[in-house]
C-alpha cells in the first residue's frame, strides 16, 4: 500500500515538475511575481509618502488645499475598488490602444493600489507624533520642511514599519491576480501546469508553498529590522 502511494506520488511529481522541464515554468513565474512586487513596492512607497505628506501638511497647516483634494479623491477611489478591477481598467481601457508590456501594466496597477494604502499608513504615523515635536523643531530654527524631514518622519517611520511590512506582504500576495491580463506570474504558472497535466493538487500546492515560504522569509526579515530599530532607541 505504502509502495503504491510513494510510486503514485513520484509519478505525479515527475509529470508536474520534471517532464518537459515544467519546474522552469514555476521558476519563471516566480521571477515575474518578484519583479512586479519589487517595482510596485517602489512606486507605492514613493507615491504613498508624497500623498501622506500632502495630506498631513494640509491637516496641520491648512495649506495645499487643491493637492489635498486630489489626494483624497485618489485614496478614496483606489481603496474603494478591487485591485483586480483596477488592473483590468488600466490594461483594457487606459492602455487598450497602446502596445505596452503586461509587466509594466501590472507594476503600475499594483503600485498605484499600494500607494493609496501606504499613504494612509504613513499619514497615521505622522499624525501620531505629538504636535509639540513640530513646535520644538520650529523653536530650533527649522522650517516646516526641515522639521518634517529631520524630526517627524524618522519617528513616524519607526511607528509605521510593522504596518508597512504587512502592506508589502499583502502586495506580494495580491500580485497573484495578474493572470487576469494573461501575465504569467507564479499563480498563472501553476495553473498552466495544471492545464497541461490535468492534475490540480501538486502544481497549486507548490504555488501555495512557495508563497508561504516567501511570506515567512520576508516576515523574518521585517522582524529583524524592527528589533534593530528598537535596539537603536536604547
Amino acid at each position: 500500500m505504502l509502495d503504491n502511494v510513494i510510486s503514485n506520488f513520484g509519478s505525479q511529481f515527475h509529470a508536474n515538475f520534471i517532464a518537459e522541464d515544467r519546474w522552469k515554468i514555476l521558476l519563471s513565474g516566480l521571477g515575474v511575481t518578484l519583479e512586479v512586487t519589487l517595482f510596485a513596492l517602489i512606486i507605492g512607497i514613493v507615491l504613498g509618502f508624497v500623498v501622506a505628506i500632502i495630506r498631513a501638511t494640509h491637516d496641520q497647516t491648512g495649506r495645499l488645499r487643491i493637492a489635498n483634494a486630489v489626494a483624497k479623491v485618489y485614496t478614496t477611489v483606489i481603496r474603494g475598488t478591487p485591485v483586480v478591477v483596477q488592473l483590468l481598467i488600466i490594461y483594457f481601457v487606459i492602455f487598450s490602444s497602446v502596445n505596452i508590456s503586461k509587466v509594466v501594466v501590472a507594476v503600475l496597477a499594483f503600485g498605484l493600489n499600494s500607494g493609496a494604502y501606504v499613504s494612509e499608513i504613513v499619514r497615521s504615523g505622522i499624525m501620531s507624533i505629538d504636535i509639540g515635536q513640530l513646535e520644538a523643531g520650529r523653536s530650533l530654527g527649522f522650517n516646516y520642511t526641515k522639521t518634517m524631514i529631520y524630526i517627524i518622519m524618522p519617528q513616524a517611520f519607526k511607528n509605521v514599519l510593522p504596518a508597512l511590512g504587512n502592506e508589502f506582504i499583502t502586495l506580494l500576495k495580491e500580485t497573484s491576480v495578474a493572470g487576469y491580463i494573461a501575465l504569467q506570474d507564479l499563480t498563472k504558472a501553476g495553473d498552466l501546469i495544471r492545464s497541461r497535466t490535468f492534475s490540480a493538487f501538486m502544481p497549486l500546492i507548490a504555488v501555495a508553498l512557495i508563497y508561504l515560504g516567501m511570506v515567512g522569509f520576508f516576515t523574518w526579515l521585517l522582524g529583524k529590522l524592527e528589533r534593530r530599530l528598537r535596539d537603536s532607541e536604547r
